[in-house]
C-alpha cells in the first residue's frame, strides 16, 4: 500500500478495512496507492471515505455482493461514519451515526469548504463536547444545518463560519468535528467570490465544490 503522505500511520482505516474484508471475501493481491487530498483533523471524513471506497472496490474486484447486514457490520467496525458513505447522498444518521436512512436528494448547492490553520483531533473534540450539558434536539424537518461541535470548536473555525455567512452563504457550520467549515451558496459564481474573499482573509485551505446526488456519489466503477 502506497500513501503520498508520510504522516499516515502504517495501521489506518484502509488496512483495517482490508483485514476485515479478507474474512468474508477472497481478494487477489492488491497494490493500493492513495493520494491524500483531504487534510487530517478537518472533520471531512477522509479516512472513512477511503474505507468505504475500498469496501465498494473490493466487492467489484471480487465479483461478489456482501449481504447488507454483514457489510454494515464491517463498516461500523471501521468507524461509525463509514456506513454513511455506503448509502451516499443525503441521509439521516441515528445512534452513533451508524444507523443511516437515505433521504431524497435536495436541490444542488455550491459549497465553500474552508479549513483554518489549526486542526481538531476527533477524540479530543468528542471528549470536550461530552463534558458539556445540552438538550437533545429533534431531527429537523427543514434544510436547517446545525452542529453541536460548534460549542467546542476553535475560534478560528467560528470566525470562518461568520465570514461565510457575511459573504452571502444561505447557512454555514462546522464540518463534522472540525476544524473545517462549509457554507452553502446558490451559484458557483457566488461560491467562487466568497472563496476569494476567505482566501484573502488568510484561510489555510479553501475549496469550492458542488453537492452530489446519491447516484453521483455512488457512481459505479
Amino acid at each position: 500500500m502506497l500513501f503520498d503522505d508520510p504522516s499516515i500511520p502504517i495501521e489506518n482505516t484502509v488496512t483495517k478495512t482490508l483485514r476485515l474484508l479478507s474474512e468474508v471475501v477472497s481478494l487477489p493481491p492488491l497494490l493500493i496507492s492513495i493520494e491524500k487530498r483531504i487534510p487530517p483533523e478537518s472533520g471531512l471524513a477522509g479516512g472513512s471515505s477511503d474505507a468505504a471506497g475500498v469496501i465498494r472496490a473490493a466487492q467489484h474486484i471480487a465479483g461478489v455482493t456482501i449481504p447488507t447486514g454483514e457489510l454494515n457490520g464491517i463498516a461500523e467496525a471501521i468507524g461509525m461514519d463509514v456506513p454513511f458513505f455506503l448509502v451516499g447522498g443525503r441521509a439521516k444518521a441515528e445512534g452513533y451515526g451508524q444507523k443511516v436512512s437515505a433521504l431524497p436528494d435536495p436541490n444542488p448547492d455550491w459549497l465553500v469548504v474552508a479549513r483554518p490553520s489549526v486542526g481538531c483531533g476527533t477524540p479530543e473534540a468528542y471528549r470536550r463536547l461530552d463534558e458539556l450539558k445540552y438538550d437533545w434536539r429533534d431531527f429537523p424537518d427543514t434544510d436547517e444545518v446545525y452542529n453541536d461541535f460548534e460549542r467546542v470548536a476553535p475560534e478560528e473555525s467560528l470566525s470562518l463560519i461568520e465570514d461565510l455567512r457575511s459573504l452571502g452563504a444561505k447557512d454555514a457550520t462546522l464540518s463534522g468535528s472540525g476544524s473545517a467549515v462549509f457554507g452553502r451558496f446558490e451559484t458557483e459564481q457566488d461560491a467562487n467570490l466568497a472563496k476569494a474573499k476567505v482566501v484573502a482573509k488568510g484561510a489555510s485551505r479553501v475549496w469550492v465544490a458542488r453537492s452530489l446526488s446519491r447516484a453521483e456519489s455512488l457512481q459505479s466503477f
